[in-house]
């Protein structure tokens, strides 16, 4: 699941703030796995228009219309551009007869391109998001066999431009979901009212802290215990093509109405650009200003080793494996562009998944981490070894 590689790869963890001057404080926790995730500080950001909070539904009820609408293929991203403009245009004066729903208009362009370049390009509009899968040939790593699913006739274009997602980015939301309540079952179904079986390519992306019940940090905050969306704007990076698409969601219940869903995608898509750049897959340069700072430090982090190991070797213990972490604080002499470090770490982890989330008013959370948790395909689901520890056997024979 592309929303669960979020959850599954916060081992190493930074943030970077902006000061008073123009110097970034970094905040860096690792643990002995090889996963990181990477906080990023605030920056001048645009904020898209304000969209709906489908926590706030009656999860009880599905939306009356989820539909995808595909529109002909364009040779260009800005030809793209300008048939997506123009459709979204003429819904202002279509207005369906249902109180809810949602809508996935996409076009289909011949040029392929990078879908963490595309989100470059887009900078700074949030929220925004970026999963991809591994570049490498797995036979469940591909997120979705890219069916339209519409049922209107219009999906025989898959099969000629390719057939397999690779990465997506998006900007804005058409629908958001975040709590700072521990998720429950209810979230879920307000999430999975605005999807459905005929519509695929409507997803939502995002995560979920560990501990919802634990204190939750300032750089969390806007994270809530769990954030998802569903773009206003998305692209899709295909094997060899790519898809841009838009959202319509909408809910009278919520006093966000069609009207003001088309108006709010609309302000989105004026600041969307279609020039993108090659990015440079190279590590920042930047430097490091005054000591790092450990939490805990070397001698703290020795006897917290010694503690753990104490309460294992007790009988009956209540431990029987303990993962320690330990944080990293420092200065650096300038900003970092997330998307430039995410960019670089994609070229170094071909093998990984890489991801980013950022909500409004919040720092950017990457990370790459090589492992899958599970991966579901209709009623299949299959998952991968995990590096993990057990106690030995009594021969290698068993072991084996």
């Amino acid at each position: 699941m592309p929303a669960a590689a979020a959850v599954a790869a916060g081992q190493c963890i930074a943030r970077l703030l902006d000061p008073a001057s123009s110097k970034c404080f970094t905040y860096l926790s690792s643990s002995g796995s090889n996963q990181h995730s990477i906080y990023f500080p605030h920056q001048k950001y645009k904020l898209s228009a304000l969209s709906m909070n489908g926590c706030q539904g009656d999860s009880t009820l599905p939306v009356e219309t989820i539909e995808t609408r595909t529109l002909p293929s364009t040779a260009t991203l800005a030809l793209a551009m300008d048939r997506l403009n123009g459709s979204v245009y003429k819904l202002k004066f279509d207005s369906p007869p249902s109180s809810s729903g949602i809508i996935r208009i996409q076009v289909p362009i011949e040029q392929g391109m990078e879908a963490i370049e595309w989100l470059h390009a887009q900078n700074p509009i949030l929220p925004r998001f970026f999963f991809s899968g591994r570049r490498k040939a797995h036979s469940s790593d591909i997120f979705i066999d890219y069916t339209n699913g519409n049922g209107n006739g219009n999906g025989s274009w898959c099969n000629s431009v390719g057939n397999h997602l690779v990465s997506v980015a998006g900007i804005g939301a058409a629908v958001y979901f975040r709590h700072f309540r521990p998720f429950a079952f209810d979230d879920w179904k307000s999430i999975k009212r605005f999807l459905s079986k005929s519509c695929p390519l409507i997803r939502a992306y995002g995560a979920i802290r560990f501990d919802a019940r634990a204190d939750i940090s300032s750089e969390w905050e806007a994270f809530g215990s769990f954030y998802f969306m569903v773009p206003q704007v998305e692209f899709d990076e295909l094997d060899g093509s790519s898809v841009l698409a838009s959202y319509v969601a909408w809910d009278d219940a919520l006093s966000w109405t069609w009207r003001k869903a088309i108006d709010s995608l609309q302000a989105t898509l004026e600041q969307v650009s279609f020039c993108v750049v090659k990015l440079k897959k190279e590590v920042p340069k930047t430097s490091t200003l005054g000591n790092i700072l450990h939490t805990p430090s070397e001698e703290q982090w020795h006897a917290a080793v010694n503690k753990a190991l104490q309460i294992i070797r007790r009988k009956a213990s209540p431990l029987t494996k303990v993962v320690l972490a330990r944080s990293s604080r420092m200065y650096t002499a300038n900003a970092i562009d997330p998307l430039a470090w995410l960019a670089c770490l994609q070229g170094e982890g071909e093998n990984s998944y890489q991801f980013c989330l950022q909500p409004p008013d919040a720092p950017a959370f990457i990370g790459n981490t090589p492992e899958q948790l599970f991966h579901r395909n209709q009623l299949n689901i299959s998952s991968e070894a995990l590096a993990g520890t057990r106690a030995r056997c009594r021969s290698s024979a068993l072991e084996l």
